[in-house]
């Protein structure tokens, strides 16, 4: 009796970082280059950016905030932001975000972003695990904070922004209803790129109200 050929994928390895070598740092950033395992054994080479300002014990290194701006007889409106970023040259477009300073939550550093950055103050109604951002290039992480900002407020009727030095961010606001269709016109209009999360999540609430895929009923 003739044997069939084995068709069972070679055992793998387990993965396993070897070291870590910085090839450069500067204040903010730093390159490095990681020798690991691959499942197959051989030894590889990736290089990668990390943030100095890293501290043991973070849950992430920082926030994103999905602002919710409710009010009386208006349609409810995500809070965005707009500033220019020089790593790709052009002003993109975001939400509210910061990194977590020493001792504070993620929450707690959502609030703050979000009243510094738009100068609206939110309340909490969820926040992530710690996300990954781009883990082929960095390991840097983020939570995702969902806030909801009472418009009616009047501590929210004349915002006023708090901008960090240095930081120069423009108050992007877009109903909620209709989130990825505006956003388009505004690439359209302004030729700017959008932050991949904001894209995600307009994108998510289309296909939230789409109507469901029904496959036609077929007569045999």
């Amino acid at each position: 009796m003739e044997k069939e050929a084995s068709t069972q994928a070679p055992k793998s390895t387990q993965e396993s970082i070897l070291k870590e070598e910085i090839i450069t740092e500067r204040k903010w950033v730093k390159l490095e280059q990681t020798t690991y395992v691959d499942p197959t054994g051989k030894t590889r080479v990736w290089e990668s950016v990390k943030r100095t300002t890293r501290r043991e014990g973070l849950s992430a290194d920082g926030v994103a905030i999905i602002p919710v701006l409710q009010r009386t007889l208006h349609y409810d409106c995500v809070v965005l932001v707009k500033q220019f970023r020089p790593p790709i040259g052009v002003y993109c477009l975001e939400f509210p975000a910061g990194l977590i300073d020493e001792n504070e939550s993620p929450e707690t550093a959502a609030l703050r972003e979000l009243e510094e950055e738009t100068g609206y103050k939110g309340d909490i109604i969820e926040c992530s695990p710690a996300l990954c951002l781009d883990p082929g290039l960095t390991n840097c992480t983020s939570h995702i904070a969902t806030v909801t900002i009472n418009g009616d407020s009047q501590v929210n009727l004349k915002p006023k922004q708090k901008p960090g030095d240095g930081e120069f961010v423009e108050v992007v606001t877009l109903p909620k209803n209709d989130l990825l269709q505006r956003i388009e016109e505004l690439v359209t209009v302004e030729h700017l790129i959008v932050d991949a999360k904001v894209y995600a999540y307009a994108l998510a609430l289309k296909h939230a109200t789409d109507a469901p895929f029904q496959v036609p009923f077929m007569k045999f």
